[in-house]
């Protein structure tokens, strides 16, 4: 469960990726105003760590794959990976980091992969009260519910490349950030999505035990 709130972010996460995508080696398109097309979330069971998968693009450009962690202190060793900090109206500042350089999002994908966990679902917190909000894609894991998932424990190397690599102890996974071309995937299980749009389930991730 991802709980969210009705507030304001300063800067917002789409001025904070305009300013950040055009220096990443693996971004195509010009710079300009960004536009979400979709996201995703997955759940923190410590409850600590916002983890969401933005799906964007710029113009007529491809669409980008963008996953953010957000947290309400700095990520040790973490300094490579950080769009930025922004204040969050609610839960004061959030440091905002590309997803694939934190260690959460690497057990949340494999989780949602592996052991068919698949996208958390989204409510609002408004007057004490909690609301589901309708997601704006779909995301399914290959692995069975309930499949055992190996500890992914620490990240040993992490390839800021298209797609991104992502080592860890138990489990090496493979983030496309540019999505719709699959030539060269690799094999074994997979994190799959659809959205307004796009009707054609798409390869969002792969994982595979070490």
């Amino acid at each position: 469960m991802a709980l969210l709130y009705r507030a304001e972010l300063h800067p917002t996460k789409l001025e904070l990726l305009a300013g950040w995508l055009p220096g990443r080696p693996w971004y195509r398109g010009q710079a300009g105003d960004v536009v979400r097309l979709a996201s995703y979330r997955f759940d923190d069971p410590a409850g600590e760590v916002g983890i969401e998968t933005t799906l964007l693009r710029v113009g007529d450009g491809p669409v980008h794959q963008v996953p953010l962690t957000y947290r309400g202190a700095p990520l040790d060793g973490g300094d490579d990976w950080l769009l930025g900090t922004a204040e969050h109206s609610v839960l004061g500042r959030r440091w905002v980091y590309d997803a694939c350089g934190d260690p959460v999002y690497a057990a949340a994908l494999a989780g949602a992969i592996l052991g068919g966990a698949g996208q958390a679902q989204e409510y609002f917190e408004v007057d004490g009260r909690r609301q589901l909000r309708q997601p704006t894609m779909t995301v399914t894991g290959s692995g069975g519910e309930g499949s055992p998932v190996p500890a992914v424990g620490a990240l040993r190397r992490v390839v800021d490349g298209d797609p991104a690599l992502v080592v860890t102890d138990a489990v090496e996974l493979t983030v496309p950030r540019r999505l719709g071309d699959d030539a060269g995937a690799p094999a074994g299980a997979r994190l799959i999505g659809t959205w307004p749009g796009q009707p054609t389930p798409l390869p969002l991730a792969y994982a595979s035990p070490r």
